[in-house]
């Protein structure tokens, strides 16, 4: 059986299916092939979605214990039912995934459920979910397959006592304790899930900082507030293995990054969180004569590959790991196909982390600046200057603005606080059409709102600033 198509895409995570939807709005003729059973890819499935909604639930849960009496709420008999808490997260995902098809539907594009693989120039083979195969032909072929975990050396993990981000997802009870062993995003969230519903967290990480490639003044704010909140860090440490022949608790054994004495720490569950890689074995790239780089990435020019009419978008290319610029690189490769000036801007391209208090940033960091000479000022306002975080207790944290200083043009944003993960988008928008930070200092903003404190710190670059 052979169908014919404008454009496949292989994989239907977030730079798929928006591939697949704008090119089915640029009426093209569309198939979008994905394995997992549903789409939605890592994000939605097992990423971005199920952790915000435990992130949610355990803020929640902690506020109710800590917060609440503060404000005059009495509360008594508070406890988690994980078994509910885990399958409202499910009804999540699971109304996500199924209003991605019904945008498929709208959009005329056909929904193949198998795994594909290139077979040579203009045909993609497909192992169908039901045991049967189908061989596609097509004039396009987008390669949209995302990353998985990347392993760690030595350490088997059984999605049950030592778990991925996956596995992190779905624990059967809430373990005493939790070690951490990775201090990027997906980590810090889903350690500070456990965290809360009360496991205690120790983050092992190889290098002597948390939140790699961040703004380093964020990351030791970050650092020191998580640690005010419970988790502990032992930083330049390496994981060297995990003894698992006790049932009831596992044995890691680290050591200085740099060498040095090893030592045990003892846990009830280990989560890996050292990183994602490209998804790309097995694709059939031979086919075409695409070989990845060193680590699995496929190289592009403007989302082209170094074969003809095969694309390449999202996490299996170089730059971010981030759904968000999937999404973005999706719609513009569909319109690029179609024969439209599809572009993105990787200079505005932020990034949030969705721990309590939230991390956002987006731009250049002050260490990009310091290294590279540029000369710039920077404007920081701090919350607990802010009426509506006084008044919300969510004090934490700052606002800083980073512009050039000579143009005044805006470099980059980074904030630490409640709600900055919302925040963010509107230096986005100001950066999109390179505005000054005094276009956003004379920019009027609601009072009182925590979005203030965006607006002093842009005013602080030219130092007048008003607190309160």
């Amino acid at each position: 059986m052979s169908d014919s198509f404008d454009v496949v895409i292989i994989g239907g995570g977030p730079g798929g299916y928006n591939c697949a939807i704008r090119a089915g709005q640029l009426g093209l003729k569309v198939a979008c092939v994905e394995m997992r059973g549903t789409l939605g890819g890592t994000c939605l499935n097992v990423g971005c979605i199920p952790s915000k909604a435990l992130l949610h639930a355990s803020e929640l849960y902690e506020a109710a214990n800590t917060e609440f009496a503060k404000m005059g709420i009495k509360t008594s008999g508070v406890e988690v039912d994980l078994p509910t808490m885990l399958s409202q997260k499910d009804e999540a995902v699971d109304g996500l995934t199924k209003g991605v098809e019904f945008l498929f539907k709208k959009n005329g594009v056909k929904y193949i459920k198998g795994k594909g693989r290139i077979a040579g120039t203009g045909q993609v083979d497909v192992d169908l979910a039901d045991g049967a195969s189908q061989s596609l032909s097509a004039k396009h072929i987008v390669i949209a397959t995302g990353s998985e975990v990347t392993p760690l050396p030595g350490v088997d993990i059984d999605e049950k006592r030592v778990v991925s981000s996956t596995g992190a997802l779905s624990l059967e009870k809430i373990p005493g304790k939790l070690i951490l062993i990775g201090a990027g995003v997906i980590g810090l969230e889903l350690g500070s899930v456990w965290r809360r519903l009360g496991a205690e967290v120790t983050v092992v990480e190889y290098l002597d900082r948390i939140l790699p490639g961040m703004d380093s003044e964020l990351a030791k704010t970050a650092q020191r507030t998580l640690k005010k909140q419970g988790m502990e860090f032992k930083l330049g440490t390496k994981v060297t293995g995990i003894d698992n022949s006790d049932p009831d608790t596992l044995k890691v054994s680290i050591e200085p990054a740099a060498g040095g004495d090893s030592e045990t720490i003892e846990a009830d569950t280990v989560l890996v969180c050292i990183g994602r890689r490209p998804y790309t074995e097995g694709l059939g790239l031979e086919s075409v004569g695409i070989e990845p780089d060193a680590r699995g990435f496929i190289s592009n020019s403007h989302f082209q590959t170094s074969a003809e009419n095969v694309w390449v978008i999202g996490d299996c290319t170089h730059g971010p790991m981030l759904a968000h610029k999937a999404e973005d690189e999706g719609v513009a490769c569909a319109e690029r196909i179609a024969g439209k000036a599809g572009h993105v801007n990787y200079g505005v391209i932020p990034g949030v982390v969705y721990t309590a208090p939230e991390i956002a940033s987006v731009g250049l960091t002050e260490d990009e600046l310091k290294e590279s000479g540029r000369k710039y000022k920077k404007g920081k306002f701090p919350f607990q200057a802010n009426s509506r975080a006084r008044t919300n207790h969510t004090t934490d944290g700052f606002v800083k603005i980073l512009a050039d200083a000579e143009t005044d043009e805006i470099l980059g944003a980074h904030m630490i606080g409640a709600n900055v993960g919302e925040m963010i988008g509107e230096v986005c928008v100001a950066m999109e059409f390179r505005a000054a930070s005094e276009d956003l200092a004379r920019t009027c903003h609601p009072h009182p709102t925590l979005t203030e404190a965006v607006r002093q710190a842009a005013m602080g670059v030219e130092g007048w600033t008003m607190q309160a």
